[in-house]
């Protein structure tokens, strides 16, 4: 196995990848809850929107697993970016001879052989120093190859584990049967755990709670909620207190109202304040710390915006102004931002939705990224 790179902290607030549980807050319920569903041989899925820190949870529940279990091999594979069922082979492919190489040092020797229209490409991670190997499967390969990925995974001594990432994209994959084809071989996989997540919370209900699905009703059901607040504060405070300084709990109240508890937006201005304020007692410093973060993605929401059509952005910037809106069809709604009429909001807003710039939440509608939404208030009122 390979060793990890002994690294020095200097900021405790991480908010890209995972470190270990003394830099992750609290989830000790849902981690003892997932960690007792592998033990007892039940696959998980794993709802919630993005930036709550179901991959957090994910990654810590696979620490302590790799801590208790040394020949567990613990897999995680995004799959966002995935079009088609050759991306999806090739990804996971990628990620189970990762894995295996970096705890067997012959594994690439026999890869080969047993999983034959694999093509690797070995290379050394430059971070971690440990083998990283990519592979491309051969055209018209992708059926034969995740057979035998899984006839390997199947006849392991060892314990595996594997969470695959946004797995509601594999619904949007052109070939008919994806799912069906990926559940006879995950039902035979004893050895093999899995954890299914996604962010599109009624496409995965859909996928697992729907009786005419694969995957209906095969798996114990998570949703992740945000950090309890109080706990949550505690957790922060305590870092700043180890260098003789605080952050004010009203003013933590306020930055985790003003982001829903979402652990992403929270942690990255926290990070910042960490960075340079040893004591936090108002909200101008966090203020002034958020409007830096969105001058800084100001080029990228420009960009984006540009790929929307008038009726599109003009919603989108309602939605921004209003920060919830419960009937965005409402004449109320309409008259005051000067929209076109219900049945164009309604198509713009089929269109947002599915492009994950807007998201349905209990109360109303809202702009995906809370960053986003900010930028589009306070450049467009």
């Amino acid at each position: 196995m390979a060793t990890r790179r002994i690294h020095k902290i200097e900021n405790p607030f991480i908010y890209q990848g995972y470190e270990s549980p003394s830099y992750f807050c609290d989830r000790e319920e849902e981690t003892r809850a997932m960690l007792s569903h592998f033990k007892n041989g039940r696959n998980v899925t794993l709802i919630s929107p993005r930036r709550i820190g179901k991959t957090g949870l994910i990654k810590n529940a696979f620490y302590h697993i790799e801590h208790e279990r040394k020949k567990a091999i613990c897999l995680y594979v995004d799959i966002f970016s995935t079009k088609c069922l050759q991306d999806f082979v090739e990804m996971l492919g990628s990620a189970v001879m990762s894995g295996f190489a970096n705890k067997e040092k012959s594994f690439l020797e026999k890869a080969a052989s047993l999983i034959g229209a694999l093509r690797p490409v070995v290379s050394l991670d430059p971070f971690t120093g440990a083998p990283k190997v990519t592979v491309a499967v051969a055209p018209g390969q992708s059926q034969m190859t995740i057979k035998s990925i899984f006839d390997y995974l199947q006849h392991t001594p060892r314990e595996v584990y594997v969470a695959i990432d946004e797995f509601q994209q594999i619904a949007e994959y052109p070939e008919s049967g994806t799912e069906a084809l990926l559940r006879s071989y995950v039902q035979f996989t004893q050895n093999v755990h899995f954890v299914f997540a996604g962010s599109k919370q009624h496409l995965m209900a859909e996928m697992f709670g729907s009786p005419s699905r694969p995957f209906f009703q095969s798996t114990e059901m998570m949703n992740l909620q945000p950090l309890d607040e109080p706990t949550y504060y505690d957790f922060a405070n305590g870092f700043f207190q180890k260098r003789n300084g605080s952050i004010d709990e009203k003013v933590f109240s306020e930055i985790y109202h003003k982001f829903d508890g979402h652990t992403w937006y929270i942690q990255s201005i926290l990070n910042r304040l960490y960075e340079r304020y040893k004591v936090v007692d108002d909200m101008a410093a966090v203020n002034h710390e958020i409007m830096q973060i969105v001058a800084s993605k100001s080029a990228q929401y420009e960009s984006l915006a540009q790929f929307l059509t008038a009726k599109q952005f003009a919603l989108l910037k309602a939605v921004a102004s209003d920060g919830i809106v419960a009937q965005p069809t409402s004449a109320n709604f309409i008259q005051r931002h000067h929209l076109a009429s219900a049945s164009a909001v309604q198509t713009s807003m089929k269109a947002l939705l599915k492009h994950e710039l807007l998201y349905r939440g209990s109360q109303g509608y809202m702009v995906y990224d809370r960053f986003m939404g900010i930028w589009l208030k306070s450049t467009f009122g």
